[in-house]
């Protein structure tokens, strides 16, 4: 399976993820609104818990900003249901993310370190923010669960690019 880097500025892939409680999550594509694209390490992963509920204490400053939350990782439903239910998250919440739908997205995807961890492969954590034309604004991937954007710091900066009409940077290849 070949990954593919994102582009700062370039289309995030149309992909498509079953929701936890029924029908589905999508991103890619035109859209109403901006889309915060969290991809999450899974059930198995306190860090990610921890980066989850800070989003959710923030969920309604998001929307407020105009985004709209996708949540997905690569655990089952009933793993996504158990953590729905533990941390009272009310975004959505796909699951069941793919080795080739992570591929697609540039994510690094890591073996578990043991059948205690996780019983699959998952992605590390990975934060678009897609603009309402499908393009990406901000890309943040990260090889491991101690590395991820600062949420709050992240919607400011999200906010004051959105009010000035700021285009995605880092689009300069190397020479």
């Amino acid at each position: 399976m070949a990954s593919t880097k994102p582009i700062a500025g370039g289309a995030i892939p149309a992909l498509t993820f079953p929701k936890v409680g029924g029908g589905s999550l999508s991103i890619g594509g035109p859209r109403d609104a901006w889309t915060l694209f969290v991809v999450y390490r899974g059930k198995h992963c306190g860090r990610c818990k921890k980066y989850l509920g800070i989003l959710e204490k923030m969920k309604g400053e998001w929307e407020a900003a105009g985004f709209e939350i996708v949540v997905v990782s690569a655990d089952t439903e009933e793993k996504a249901k158990a953590d729905i239910a533990e941390f009272g998250w009310s975004f959505d919440v796909g699951y069941g993310l793919t080795e080739a739908q992570m591929g697609e997205l540039g994510l690094y995807i890591s073996d578990p370190l043991s059948p205690s961890e996780t019983d699959r492969r998952f992605a590390e954590p990975g934060i678009f923010c897609v603009r309402p034309d499908g393009t990406n604004q901000i890309v943040a991937i990260s090889n491991g669960p101690a590395a991820r954007p600062e949420l709050a710091e992240l919607l400011d900066g999200m906010i004051f690019n959105i009010k000035n009409e700021r285009p995605a940077r880092g689009m300069v290849d190397a020479a």
